[in-house]
């Protein structure tokens, strides 16, 4: 699909995708202000104890890091949830606090925050202190008191050596002093031995001292101590009104939107013109707008409203039957549809009318001898007609013709409705009519019923010069139409090109806008018969 046919899509679906929107941004709205409010309180968690370690190394902080994330998967399991229910004497099953509580390891750093989410804010704080206090539990430091009494032992000794250390050094300075100021050599030789024992001593201090730093680190490295206590939330956290309706907007306009692209997939119909030229593999010879109108002569708009938009849409496929034709000009012409309600009776009469605008003379017959209805849109009798001209010996086209209200047009309605209509349209008689009609006419128009519903147009299609085919957008289905046109080639018929009729892309209250002027192609010409159609009018086929 092209740009402009997703567009398409959106224009034609737009109530369906706004109403989508509109009732998932309602329900939403609604859902969520009648929730309860909840709350946050968090608490933080420092591993090992790096901020009190002045220079610490790049594998202490790596181990800190990776415990970190350990811990923070150890809150939300079984033994830690249990432990913390069991401390605060709650009776609930832990699965239930795990949904309410949430850990993770702040990125780069020694740092583990858990945090509960609660209706009840205070009691949100209390379960966070205490999933904490839990945490540090069952930590390896918390649990083996003989382990915390060594790693207490080793922190005295490294204080004592590091205050025997910081002693020496002082002692070095004193005997590089006594050194410097000594006079004789023996006082020098006994300075300097004292200076190398020193020296020594503080060598194994330092080794000591070495060895004790390491293995008290490896004990607290993974040692948990609370950095930030869990505060009691003043303000709640949600539900969050803008954000779960944007959300549930964005959801409504995702379904809507898919919703109308798979109508559209499935949607078989002919719709544009571009569906008539690759579908069909036929010339679109016309399009015209839908047209509005209460009754069948308030739609004939070719002679009401002779400047509307839709009236030129009918001069266009005038204008293109003559050059589809201009090698063989068309003296007869069927215009049918594929179904009943294409509109093919509307099209007939209104293309009728401006053939005779352009100066022929025109005759339109109404050969649906089933549901005939062009008397009724020229608001003519139905006494005398086409089946009169079949049947009665002494009928006379000239009595049958009957004139409308458009100069050189001429209607030879239907008649009265036989029994047979498929077997009079083939009979030898109907063609001595349809020469009888050439030489009386520039070009004969019949309007014929659709080829699905019965076999009255394709009886008559090879007899005509020239098959327009009407086509309803939106409604016609592709395979009907494919259907008809394999059936008019079959036969042998001229089919000269399709009208897409009905197309609701275009704004048909143009013409309206000259109703005011009341200007019809031709002031009324009276006819031979005074009396009206028979019968009130049907709904129209637009």
């Amino acid at each position: 699909m092209e740009i402009r046919q997703y567009f398409s899509v959106f224009t034609k679906w737009w109530w369906l995708i706004l109403i989508s929107v509109a009732v998932a941004a309602g329900s939403s709205f609604l859902a969520t202000q009648a929730m309860a409010p909840v709350y946050q309180s968090r608490t933080t968690l420092m591993v090992g104890q790096m901020l009190q370690d002045p220079n610490p190394n790049a594998a202490q902080l790596y181990m800190g890091q990776q415990l970190a994330q350990s811990y923070a998967d150890l809150v939300t399991r079984e033994p830690v949830l249990k432990a913390t229910l069991e401390a605060l004497g709650l009776n609930w099953g832990w699965a239930a606090l795990k949904a309410m509580v949430s850990s993770r390891m702040i990125p780069g750093t020694q740092l583990l925050e858990i945090s509960v989410t609660d209706s009840n804010p205070r009691r949100a704080q209390v379960l966070a202190d205490e999933l904490a206090r839990q945490l540090i539990q069952i930590s390896p430091a918390a649990s083996d008191p003989e382990k915390e009494a060594e790693r207490e032992f080793m922190q005295s000794q490294v204080n004592e050596l590091r205050a025997n250390l910081r002693k020496g050094m002082q002692e070095l300075a004193q005997l590089n002093t006594a050194i410097a100021n000594a006079t004789s050599a023996r006082e020098i030789q006994d300075l300097r031995n004292r200076q190398a024992s020193l020296q020594a001593q503080m060598t194994t201090w330092q080794s000591t001292y070495a060895q004790l730093w390491s293995n008290l680190q490896r004990g607290t490295s993974n040692f948990l101590s609370v950095v930030e206590p869990a505060q009691l939330p003043s303000q709640s956290v949600g539900p969050r009104v803008a954000n779960n309706v944007l959300l549930a907007a964005a959801i409504g306009l995702a379904i809507s939107a898919l919703v109308a692209f798979l109508l559209e997939y499935l949607d078989d119909t002919i719709k544009t013109v571009e569906h008539v030229q690759h579908i069909l593999n036929l010339t679109p010879l016309g399009s015209i707008a839908q047209i509005e109108g209460k009754d069948y002569p308030g739609m004939l708009v070719a002679a009401r409203y002779p400047r509307s938009t839709i009236t030129e849409a009918y001069r266009m496929l005038r204008t293109n039957l003559q050059y589809s034709a201009v090698d063989h000009p068309l003296r007869t012409l069927m215009v049918t549809g594929a179904e009943s309600l294409d509109g093919k009776s509307l099209t007939a009469a209104n293309l009728a009318v401006v053939l005779a605008h352009a100066g022929q003379r025109v005759i339109l017959v109404d050969a649906d001898l089933r549901r005939p209805t062009q008397h009724q849109i020229f608001e003519l009798d139905n006494h005398v007609g086409l089946t009169s001209l079949l049947l009665d010996p002494a009928a006379t086209l000239s009595r049958a013709l009957l004139p409308t209200k458009v100069e050189r047009l001429y209607l030879l309605a239907s008649g009265p409705l036989p029994p047979n209509p498929s077997e009079l349209l083939g009979s030898k008689r109907m063609g001595d009519l349809i020469e009888m009609l050439r030489r009386e006419a520039d070009i004969v128009v019949f309007d014929s019923p659709p080829l699905t519903a019965v076999t009255d147009a394709a009886v008559l299609a090879p007899r005509l010069d020239g098959t327009l085919l009407v086509v309803r957008a939106g409604r016609t289905r592709r395979a009907i139409a494919q259907q008809v046109k394999h059936t008019l080639t079959g036969l042998g018929a001229h089919l000269v090109g399709v009208c897409l009729n009905n197309l609701p892309g275009r704004r048909t209250g143009y013409y309206y806008a000259y109703a005011e002027e009341r200007q019809p192609a031709i002031q009324p010409v009276p006819h031979a018969h005074g009396l009206n159609s028979r019968g009130g009018a049907r709904h129209p086929a637009r």
